[in-house]
């Protein structure tokens, strides 16, 4: 058996160690594999290339019919199990469980990929025995963010694949490759937070550079008053709005591939369409949220910069200078904390509404 081909990886970026680690893996599998690492970081991908390698009679050759359907994900024995819910449940641990005990459908062995793991915690005592022990034929991988403390029993159980946040110098020379323009690429990359599919869709969103400029601008549109900084909290919020629409359509693309499939083998509709569209709903709120981080990180870097210039400013030891930089310091603080309150599921338009009116409150 030869080793799994690099084509197989090839939507994989800035990840050499963990390919390196499945590439080798999948001359020998044991049962369980747990790959972790951030959003957007080829997890998923990593996962698919995997899957390949394990079902493809020769090892992973890359250009075999088993390969391209795993690739492609129409292989009926690489099975993806989405949670149905805000966390991975119990209802979904025995689905899970249930899968695991059927027989692969066309060769001998059948790989079951379970995301977002991460949020098993209630759901980690009903799938410990099965990941522990499942059926010769099946092998698990196993996808997550993070790994919190209460997912320590199913962490030992798995052989780790840890990943990192893609390097913005790789996300970069990935974009130049793919013909993005260099000032574009670079941009990009910066924005992305080490996530290649969000970067993958910044490259091809046409309204990316106005929300960045917007978000900059944001200082010089407040004058201290109210009706200001409802008015600019409402542009940012319809700004995030509309920064899903790249996001709908790849999710549009991806619904007619699935059809386009379901077609091709005579199936009456795609299988688990639900569990799609309860993903791409997910997707769309994260990016939401992602594309606001990213305006704050924008506009705390416009008051840090504004910080810089009062410290770096040799005239600049008066009283008048010395309140200017503390000024500029609470800006930046107050940008800082909304950006941290993002993460506990707050209401945005409030949260961008109360971050506009306390900056404008410093302008006196």
């Amino acid at each position: 058996m030869t080793r799994a081909a690099p084509e197989l990886f090839a939507e994989v970026v800035g990840q050499d160690r963990a390919v390196a680690r499945m590439s080798a893996a999948a001359e020998r599998p044991v049962h369980a594999y747990l790959l972790h690492g951030p959003p957007g970081s080829g997890k998923r991908e990593a996962a698919r290339g995997f899957a390949a390698a394990l079902l493809c009679p020769q090892g992973g050759c890359g250009t075999c019919e088993t390969c391209r359907r795993v690739l492609d994900g129409v292989h009926p024995d690489m099975v993806v199990i989405e949670r149905t819910g805000a966390s991975l449940s119990v209802d979904d641990a025995q689905k899970i469980t249930t899968r695991a005990q059927r027989r692969p459908i066309e060769g001998d062995r059948q790989i079951l990929c379970v995301p977002d793991v991460h949020l098993a915690s209630s759901a980690v005592p009903a799938l410990l025995k099965t990941v522990e022990e499942p059926p010769p034929s099946t092998i698990f991988l196993l996808l997550a963010d993070d790994l919190p403390a209460g997912l320590a029993t199913i962490v030992s159980r798995c052989v780790q694949v840890p990943f990192r946040a893609v390097a913005t110098s790789d996300i970069a020379a990935w974009l130049l490759g793919r013909g993005v323009e260099e000032h574009v690429a670079d941009a990009v990359a910066a924005a992305s937070g080490g996530d290649l599919e969000r970067a993958r869709l910044l490259a091809d969103d046409p309204g990316f550079a106005d929300r960045q400029q917007r978000w900059h601008s944001v200082p010089s549109r407040l004058d201290g008053t109210g009706a200001a900084a409802a008015m600019v909290a409402e542009e940012l919020l319809a700004l995030a709005d509309a920064s899903v629409a790249p996001l709908r359509d790849a999710h549009a693309r991806e619904m007619t591939a699935l059809e386009e499939q379901a077609e091709i083998v005579g199936a009456r509709g795609i299988t688990g369409r639900k569990d799609v569209e309860d993903r791409h709903k997910r997707e769309i709120r994260r990016y939401r949220t992602d594309d606001l981080r990213m305006g704050l990180a924008v506009l705390a870097d416009t008051y840090r910069d504004r910080l810089v210039a009062t410290v770096a400013d040799p005239a600049g030891t008066s009283h008048g200078a010395g309140a200017e930089r503390r000024r500029a310091a609470a800006h930046v603080e107050a940008v800082s904390r909304a950006s941290g309150a993002l993460r506990r599921n707050v209401q945005e338009a409030l949260l961008l509404e109360a971050l506009m009116v306390e900056l404008s409150g410093m302008l006196a």
